[in-house]
């Protein structure tokens, strides 16, 4: 087959890919009762399914020139000198704490700050890792932990701090990165649920020693499967690299072999003068690596990303409006100088309210509207960590207070004005029949 008739092939491929797009993707008519309104989801066109298509024509498969395009990007638009893209925000979490273990030389015992409130593989990495979670509470309101809390959890033992910023809305890392530089720590921001987030316009991710992301399909955007590491320290880089593939020390990208020149000249270890240094591993790493067909759709949904960042605020805004006139919650806060690109609209049940939360939960099920909890709560109550040692610091009551009357509703692209309204009088009712 010839590079003309093959040319002609693909285009052709790749037209009638568009014109599936665009009518697989029509919006539907949204129909109270009927249509679900889900709580998150994907927001995806033709561009990406064209995109996905043609960057599997040439059966690469692996990482390549699409991942190396879409790190690229993700530096640039958080404003990082690297970033690594990797299967999961979950993995980006580990390759991330694992490197930064490595590189200060932490040791069994260290001691970790982190939230109560937390989503699992936020948490999960300071385990792995043989350090030991400290855990401080949350704020009703923000969700997040205040500095006050993270200083007073500081001891000797303690050698950094681990947070997410809670669904997009910043917590105040500025404040957490000066603490970490007078003491010495390390900051790791997870920001998976908050790509876009700034505080004193400056991207959340940015203030500590590396930021995360996740790309699975009810975030930002989406790679399908997918998460990125976003940093600026190019010792972290190298370290990284290698724990996310395989821990080798080799650093040829897939594909290549002899980048170094040096391929048969290396001694490391025990090993003798020689052993072919792609099978040399100088760290315990895993394969975290994504596909270039997961970045070629990252393209195309980053060149997006604003446009689903200003529906995101318009959708909370709107929420809160209409919600705020029910005076059964506490509502969502944030930091003064931040701007929450929201992941979603958290709320809690006002104290001593007459209303339990499972009954409100299965109501917006009975009329199709999705809701979440806020991940696991206080995961000194999840089974997962019934037998793992935490230090508590300070009560952990507002945590047990959110397994109880915390939920979050959607604001992503997806919504519309419409099923808000209808969210609204949904809810309204539950509480006139109480």
């Amino acid at each position: 087959m010839n590079a003309v008739t093959n040319s002609k092939i693909v285009k052709k491929i790749l037209s009638d890919v568009r014109n599936y797009g665009e009518e697989k993707f029509k919006k539907e008519e949204f129909v109270p009762y009927v249509s679900k309104i889900p709580v998150t989801g994907k927001v995806l066109d033709s561009d990406d399914l064209v995109a996905l298509v043609e960057s599997s024509l040439d059966a690469w498969l692996t990482s390549g020139e699409y991942t190396e395009k879409f790190e690229k990007k993700i530096a640039e638009v958080t404003g990082t000198r690297h970033c690594l893209f990797v299967n999961s925000g979950s993995s980006a979490n580990l390759a991330a704490m694992s490197a930064i273990a490595n590189l200060y030389e932490l040791k069994s015992g260290d001691e970790v700050i982190t939230s109560a409130v937390n989503f699992p593989t936020t948490l999960n990495p300071i385990i792995q890792n043989n350090l030991t979670p400290v855990l401080v509470d949350a704020e009703i309101g923000t969700y997040n932990v205040s500095v006050e809390k993270v200083a007073n959890a500081i001891n000797e033992k303690t050698k950094g701090i681990v947070l997410a910023h809670t669904l997009g809305n910043p917590f105040d890392s500025e404040a957490l990165a000066k603490l970490c530089e007078d003491k010495n720590l390390f900051l790791l921001e997870d920001s998976c649920d908050s790509l876009g987030s700034t505080l004193n316009g400056k991207h959340v991710g940015t203030f500590g020693d590396a930021g995360t992301l996740s790309f699975y399909p009810a975030h930002h955007i989406t790679t399908g499967e997918g998460g990125a590491i976003f940093f600026n320290n190019s010792k972290l880089k190298k370290v990284m690299e290698s724990i996310r593939d395989w821990g080798r020390d080799c650093y040829c990208a897939p594909g290549k072999d002899n980048t170094c020149n040096k391929r048969y000249e290396w001694q490391l270890g025990g090993l003798p003068f020689g052993y072919d240094h792609k099978y040399i591993y100088s760290n315990i790493g895993y394969n975290l690596k994504a596909t270039d067909m997961q970045a070629a759709i990252g393209l195309t949904q980053i060149e997006k990303l604003p446009e689903f960042i200003e529906k995101r605020i318009n959708n909370f805004n709107y929420i809160y409006k209409k919600f705020e006139e029910l005076d059964e919650f506490d509502m969502p806060e944030s930091l003064q100088g931040s701007v929450p690109s929201w992941f979603g609209f958290p709320i809690t049940l006002k104290k001593n309210s007459k209303f339990k939360r499972v009954d409100l939960l299965r109501h917006y099920e009975e009329n199709r509207i999705g809701s979440r909890l806020l991940f696991g709560g206080n995961v000194t109550l999840q089974p997962a960590y019934s037998n793992v040692e935490f230090k508590i610091s300070g009560s952990l009551e507002n945590a047990d207070r959110v397994v109880e009357d915390t939920f979050w509703l959607g604001v992503y692209p997806g919504i519309t004005f419409e099923m808000i309204d209808f969210m609204h009088d949904v809810t309204k009712e539950f509480f006139s029949k109480g």
